[in-house]
């Protein structure tokens, strides 16, 4: 059987977020594969030189960015046999999956649609145009539990495929002792709420003087974290700003526990990773994250934006070591159900049932009974 053509259209690198560190990884893991040669269209394609220095202006940077995607698309999706398409919310969505949806059914191609937004409940109440699309779409593919049921509202079919985690790239270490360093590496925006880390920081320096804070990410509210770091008398916070996916391993190996405050998330590929590499999680129960975690088994949950409860989550793994390395041994078993390995032939078996035109009902049933199971700690 030849080799499935399969065209990504997804963010680059350029754009630093879970979605483009995913479809890179998926990417990788497909070179050399003998059943799916898989290459990127991008998002963020770079406007060719009579366009290019529209880019220095917000929103002439948008109009360029379009007259040199949509082509891209039609070039591109012609030589493929089914279109990748990773989806965000709201603005995301219209400017990039929306003409990739369309192209792709204008040249007679299949789409897997990969929609992946904490922010789903609230687009797709609000879009009628994202409902249409989802509801197109040949078949939708989501990496949660948690949108699986935000779709089942509207009457739109899902599968589950989970984040990828690199084992080999994040090595796991057990800690003897769990110091007082911590880690997030969300990105500074509002959804990610990194303001209550810090909040939550200040309780826990309060009792541990000697606690440290990494903070690996940037975005808009980086000015006003600063501030807000410096307002609370922060001592031992490090921004350490944007880093690649290649380097980001050497963060989660220096430190202890790992934390992160969104309001709003899906399945965060950071929780994984933290996981793979040891550090015990606390975080809130946004979204499709108490899908990945329970509380108490493989991690501690809180409440959103509260920072009382965060802070005593962090306290309790400082004074009990022995629950931090329980929960960080928990987490990191259920990795294994979320490697290349375990989830290459769901994907391949979406691509060659979309390739099929194969109803989506049929696939996601398929894919139902390989999905691995809600929480991590399933798998002692």
């Amino acid at each position: 059987m030849p080799a499935l053509q399969v065209a990504f259209v997804a963010p680059s690198l350029r754009i630093l977020g879970g979605q483009a560190v995913q479809a890179d990884r998926l990417l990788r893991a497909w070179r050399g594969d003998p059943d799916v040669n898989a290459w990127l269209v991008p998002i963020n394609p770079m406007p060719p030189g009579p366009l290019r220095y529209l880019t220095s202006m917000r929103y002439a940077r948008t109009v360029a960015t379009e007259l040199t995607y949509v082509p891209s698309l039609v070039r591109e999706l012609r030589h493929a046999d089914v279109v990748h398409v990773f989806a965000a919310s709201y603005t995301s969505f219209l400017l990039a999956p929306l003409p990739a949806l369309i192209v792709a059914k204008s040249l007679g191609k299949p789409v897997v649609l990969n929609y992946r937004s904490g922010q789903a409940p609230e687009h797709l109440r609000r879009s009628a145009v994202a409902r249409r699309a989802l509801a197109s779409a040949g078949l939708n593919i989501v990496p949660s539990r948690f949108l699986v049921d935000v779709f089942a509202r509207y009457g739109i079919q899902a599968g589950v495929i989970p984040n990828i985690v690199d084992l080999e790239r994040f090595a796991f270490r057990e800690r003897p002792a769990v110091g007082p360093r911590l880690l997030s590496t969300r990105n500074f925006e509002p959804l990610y709420n990194v303001a209550c880390t810090l909040r939550a920081f200040r309780l826990v320096q309060d009792r541990r003087p000697d606690a440290a804070l990494t903070l690996v990410g940037s975005g808009s509210e980086e000015r006003a974290l600063r501030a807000l770091a410096t307002t609370l008398a922060l001592r031992h916070v490090t921004f350490v700003g944007r880093v690649n996916p290649d380097e980001i391993g050497r963060h989660y190996a220096l430190n202890d526990i790992y934390v992160q405050t969104p309001n709003l998330d899906n399945m965060p590929a950071s929780i994984l990773e933290a996981a793979a590499s040891g550090l015990p999680v606390v975080a809130t129960r946004a979204g499709g994250v108490p899908a990945i975690v329970t509380s108490g088994e493989n991690g501690l949950l809180a409440p959103l934006d509260d920072h009382r409860a965060i802070a005593g989550h962090i306290l309790r793994l400082l004074e009990e070591p022995d629950l931090a390395r329980r929960l960080a041994a928990a987490a990191y078993a259920g990795c294994a159900a979320r490697t290349w390995p375990a989830v290459r032939d769901l994907w391949l078996t979406a691509y060659r049932s979309a390739a099929a035109r194969s109803p989506a009902g049929s696939v996601i049933s398929r894919l139902a009974r390989n999905d691995p199971p809600t929480s991590a700690a399933a798998h002692p």
